[in-house]
């Protein structure tokens, strides 16, 4: 399974490393939510991804965060006052229950309409999913 999966990532041209340990995201996806409320273009996710992935960083360590935040051109006060006091939480908590409600448990998923794929996908059977979640 774990060849499938870097065999899959590797043909959708997304790094991927032999990671050692699973860490909490918790605090990752707070920082991220914060980070799209400031600016649109941040490659923030981007640097998750990679740190998490590629490079085996702990994502639920304030410290690298702060890294990553800082490489992606935010302040890194900024961003150590909003994980501190957890000031994303509550719409992070908001986004956790929307994916109960869809039934959503792994990532990533691909919604098209009512429509729902789970897991790293090959690029044809996203295009088959796409194109059958939209026939009328």
């Amino acid at each position: 399974m774990k060849e499938n999966m870097k065999k899959l990532m590797t043909e959708a041209g997304l790094d991927y490393g032999e990671r050692t340990h699973t860490f909490n995201s918790r605090l990752a996806q707070e920082l991220g939510k914060w980070a799209d409320t400031q600016n649109e273009t941040s490659d923030i996710h981007n640097l998750i991804y990679q740190a998490y992935f590629v490079e085996g960083k702990n994502i639920g360590d304030i410290d690298e965060l702060l890294k990553i935040a800082e490489k992606a051109g935010f302040d890194k006060k900024d961003a150590k006052k909003i994980l501190d006091n957890r000031l994303f939480k509550s719409l992070v908590d908001e986004d956790w229950q929307k994916s109960r409600e869809f039934g959503i448990t792994g990532v990533p998923t691909f919604q098209c309409n009512q429509n729902f794929l789970v897991g790293c996908q090959p690029y044809e059977m996203l295009e088959r999913f796409i194109s059958r979640s939209t026939e009328s």
